[in-house]
């Protein structure tokens, strides 16, 4: 497994997030544990500990490696492709 993240200068930008909540959870009504936000495009989505997975699914569909928690007092990134913390 990489120690270090090649994805970061080219899909890290400055976003904003996109919604309060995990965006496709808040259109079903339905409920998330904890928020993850993709640094190339601003989405949110539910981490992996939700039983929807939006955060993993939105990595999937649109091939952003890289995430940042959306969590009040939680700093880390997280990059998909090589699968390390930043």
């Amino acid at each position: 497994m990489p120690t270090q993240c090649s994805h970061i200068a080219a899909h890290v930008k400055p976003v904003k997030p996109h919604s309060q909540g995990c965006e496709e959870c808040l259109k079903m009504g339905d409920e998330w544990v904890h928020l993850r936000m993709c640094l190339e495009c601003g989405h949110v989505g539910c981490c992996d500990s939700s039983k929807n997975k939006h955060g993993t699914k939105h990595f999937h569909f649109s091939h952003h490696p890289i995430i940042q928690s959306a969590e009040r007092g939680e700093d880390w990134r997280w990059c998909y492709v090589d699968e390390v913390f930043l």
